[in-house]
């Protein structure tokens, strides 16, 4: 996925989470000049966060349950998974993780 503006990061994460029937709701939770936080609230009563930085590409997704993570991806020191067995380990990824890919792996964990 080549970089994206800030406009264009939050209406491809919107998109996703409107296709998604797993997301009830959508929010903007802060932004800056150059970053952007998005919230998706889930059906099952948790919630993922998305992070995206514009100027540094850095990019991150956390599914949160009763304030932890209990699920994630970044591409901090190169794309990584958190999985639910071990959400603080890292298992790199042989690719970038796009949003949509994250929240299929969200979706089939919650039906």
């Amino acid at each position: 996925m080549a970089p994206m503006s800030l406009g264009e990061f939050e209406r491809y994460v919107i998109s996703i989470c409107s296709a998604s029937p797993t997301v009830k709701n959508v929010a903007i939770i802060k932004s800056g000049l150059v970053w952007l936080n998005i919230r998706a609230y889930l059906t099952d009563g948790s919630f993922v966060d998305v992070f995206y930085n514009q100027l540094t590409s850095r990019t991150t997704y956390a599914q949160i349950w009763e304030e932890r993570r209990i699920f994630g991806a970044d591409n901090k020191k190169g794309w990584h998974w958190h999985p639910r067995e071990d959400p603080a380990s890292h298992v790199a990824a042989k690719s970038e993780i796009s949003f949509e890919e994250f929240m299929a792996k969200v979706e089939a964990d919650i039906k």
